[in-house]
């Protein structure tokens, strides 16, 4: 049925491990060919292979509107870290910033800081929200366009230091396991918040998400099953006073679109076959685009996060193809009408905490 929602897509650049950034680049400008919402870059303490932050860093001067989301592993860094580069990928690349927040299981990978042993999951992903609370916290922390209008604006001629709507706000956050004082040092970030993005596969992460998130990834086998989760999703919000309509709930897929084109499964409900639980699609671009079409028709999901099982090959063919014939349906966009990933996504810049009522928000 017609609908006046606006789908998201989104892709995976990174792949089997590549030291080459032209690469990367080529793929970031791919998709930003096809207007994606925004392209990931996975990292993990677990496997060898560049920073997702720094490769995204070095994308940044390079690309003109995509979102940019690199993968961050709150486990073992200090969230205030954290943080203060992720605001600063939102400056480098003037507003088109997100992180995925991810955590660190195992003891092998403890070792690797020896800091502390592994804990159990459910810690850890609370551990994640608090990351992405006292975040919020921080980038709230200075006022919009304090501390940015040249080195002795604002600033008290005896110290040095900032002082009246130029002063930021410190933090003071107690986590438990950790606790971030502040102010932050990187002023505050053109979204105001980047794009917070969890992966809601396991219930720990869920409620993080629900708390926290501005995108959430879910896996499904079926447009029911994405719409349940995505209505559980969006009430969980609500019970945490937030706007359910500020999350938008993506479907994670692997997608090899190496095959020729293949008949859809039998029944009006099923389209293209999906294999592994709901987590890999196997066929052609016009089947991807199908599947996309009759689970974003159903009102099952807001979009996709597509991770090609050959990034060169796939990512070619989803933008050359898939999205050519969703944007020939007049279900995707044929060109960028803001500038900064929170556009993209149709989410609103969030009023700063710390702001007089009704100064906060950007237009």
């Amino acid at each position: 049925m017609p609908t006046t929602r606006s789908l998201h897509l989104a892709a995976e650049i990174g792949g089997p491990p590549r030291y080459d950034v032209a690469s990367h680049i080529a793929l970031a400008r791919l998709a930003e060919r096809g207007t994606l919402d925004f392209v990931t870059f996975r990292d993990s303490f677990a496997r060898p292979g560049p920073d997702a932050m720094a490769v995204l860093a070095r994308v940044a001067p390079e690309t003109t509107r995509i979102g940019l989301v690199p993968t961050v592993t709150t486990t073992h860094t200090e969230p205030f870290h954290v943080s203060s580069a992720v605001a600063t990928l939102d400056w480098m690349s003037r507003g088109r910033a997100g992180w995925h927040a991810d955590v660190s299981t195992t003891e092998a990978e403890a070792r690797l800081f020896g800091r502390r042993p592994a804990a159990p999951a459910p810690a850890l992903w609370q551990e994640a929200g608090e990351t992405a609370d006292v975040s919020a916290r921080l980038w709230d922390g200075w006022e919009d366009g304090a501390g940015i209008r040249g080195p002795s604006t604002g600033r008290a001629p005896s110290t040095g230091r900032f002082t009246g709507r130029d002063a930021p706000h410190p933090v003071d956050f107690e986590g438990t396991t950790f606790s971030v004082k502040g102010p932050a040092r990187v002023p505050r970030p053109p979204q105001g918040r980047p794009v917070t993005v969890f992966d809601a596969t396991t219930g720990p992460a869920a409620r993080a998400a629900a708390r926290h998130a501005d995108v959430v990834y879910v896996r499904a086998s079926s447009p029911e099953r994405a719409a349940a989760l995505r209505d559980e999703l969006r009430r969980a919000a609500g019970a945490h006073g937030r706007d359910p309509d500020g999350l938008r709930v993506l479907v994670a897929l692997t997608v090899d679109l190496g095959d020729a084109e293949t008949a859809p499964g039998p029944g009006p409900e099923s389209g293209p076959p999906l294999a592994g639980h709901g987590t890999y699609f196997r066929g052609g671009p016009v089947d991807l685009a199908e599947l996309v079409t009759h689970w974003y028709r159903a009102g099952a999901v807001d979009g996709f996060h597509l991770t090609p099982l050959t990034p060169g090959r796939d990512l070619e063919r989803i933008v050359n193809g898939t999205v050519a014939l969703l944007q020939h349906r007049g279900l995707f966009r044929t060109f960028y009408p803001g500038g900064t990933l929170r556009e993209h996504l149709g989410l609103a810049r969030p009023a700063n905490r710390y702001a007089p009522r009704g100064a906060g928000a950007a237009s």
